[in-house]
């Protein structure tokens, strides 16, 4: 691989890195990739004469990356969009990198672990490693991210938290907005690569402030999505169709995201269809929707925080977590959880528990 890059004149200083190529990173890397190389005129131009760069993509699971690779070569005869083989290599051929990782265990295994992007940079050269910027937008816990940034700037690089809102529609749209901890200078350096993925970036100050956002974001819309579900679902059982509710509520106090953009009862959105309106596939998954929760009730026990309707909802979704039939679907599938649990008392069960929590 090494030979073909040096023939067409490869420019380590300004190619990009992207590792993570699932729902969320696939979406991200794609309009990366083109904004990039279409620059301002929407046509990209090749000068043999230039040093130009390179997109260079890894991901845990071959499939992913190959996939990646076959939907964009193509459009860039096959020069510009390559693989690599770990994370070390990654950070061998790019100087600005992008992450979109699962959670906590996985950050610290791409950046620290075997082949990971610690290791690729300690076997560069002091002015390679200045050079380099790393951009994390996995949401995981604060304080393995601080913990990693600092281990990437006592090697010599430097390294934002850049966690996203507005999910797989977002991250395909280019419509995400980022929320970044991390340095001024490093945040200005990473805004203009961030903007060609999402309409909003906003610098929340040190390393972990990203984090802290997403994390009482996602908060927010696990509360705000279980309630939008019961409502939708005790509207349906009164007798009231969904779209008639869904238009009601949307024009009324209890609009909401959860409500307008991504409303859980099928059919309640027929001008913008939803992942309930596809099985709910397609979306932002139920077992990470747990995962967040559970981030958001870690950081409340470390801050003193009371998180009662949080701890309910993360109850909840760690349920639906643990089900095969709903972890791997959107989060707004929490509806048809809670609709076939009419029968089966899973209110009442969940009520126990949180009278249970709340007497701990």
């Amino acid at each position: 691989m090494l030979p073909t890059l040096i023939r067409f004149n490869f420019n380590r200083s300004a190619t990009i890195g992207f590792i993570g190529l699932g729902a969320m990173g696939r979406g991200m890397a794609a309009n990366l990739l083109n904004k990039t190389f279409e620059g301002q005129s929407g046509v990209y131009t090749y000068d043999p004469d230039k040093p130009r760069p390179a997109f260079v993509v890894y991901d845990a699971f071959p499939e992913a990356a190959n996939k990646f690779l076959t939907e964009h070569t193509r459009a860039y005869a096959g020069r510009d969009v390559l693989p690599a083989s770990s994370p070390a290599g990654v950070v061998r051929l790019a100087s600005t990198i992008f992450t979109m990782l699962p959670s906590s265990p996985q950050v610290e295994e791409v950046y620290l672990g075997e082949n990971g992007l610690k290791e690729g940079l300690e076997s560069l050269g002091d002015e390679k490693r200045a050079e380099t910027l790393f951009v994390d937008c996995t949401t995981l816990d604060q304080a393995v991210a601080k913990e990693v940034a600092n281990e990437m700037r006592q090697v010599g690089a430097e390294m934002v938290d850049a966690p996203v809102s507005g999910g797989v529609v977002g991250a395909e749209k280019g419509t995400l907005s980022f929320m970044v901890g991390g340095p001024a200078p490093a945040f200005e350096r990473a805004q203009p690569y961030l903007a060609r993925m999402g309409s909003r970036q906003i610098h929340c100050g040190d390393s972990g402030n990203g984090l802290a956002a997403k994390i009482c974001n996602n908060l927010l819309l696990g509360i705000s999505m279980a309630g939008t579900a019961e409502a939708m679902l005790l509207g349906k059982a009164l007798g009231l169709s969904p779209d008639l509710l869904a238009s009601i509520l949307n024009t009324s106090t209890g609009k909401c995201w959860s409500s307008e953009i991504n409303n859980p009862a099928p059919g309640a959105l027929p001008h913008a269809p939803t992942p309930a309106d596809r099985d709910y596939t397609g979306g932002f998954l139920s077992k990470l929707m747990a995962k967040d929760l559970n981030l958001a009730l870690s950081a409340s026990k470390d801050s003193g925080v009371p998180l009662p309707v949080g701890s309910l909802t993360s109850t909840l979704y760690n349920k639906l977590s643990a089900h095969e039939e709903y972890s791997d679907r959107d989060f707004s599938v929490v509806y048809e959880y809670l609709k076939e649990g009419m029968q089966g008392g899973v209110a009442e069960k969940v009520m126990e528990k949180l009278n249970n929590n709340r007497k701990k």
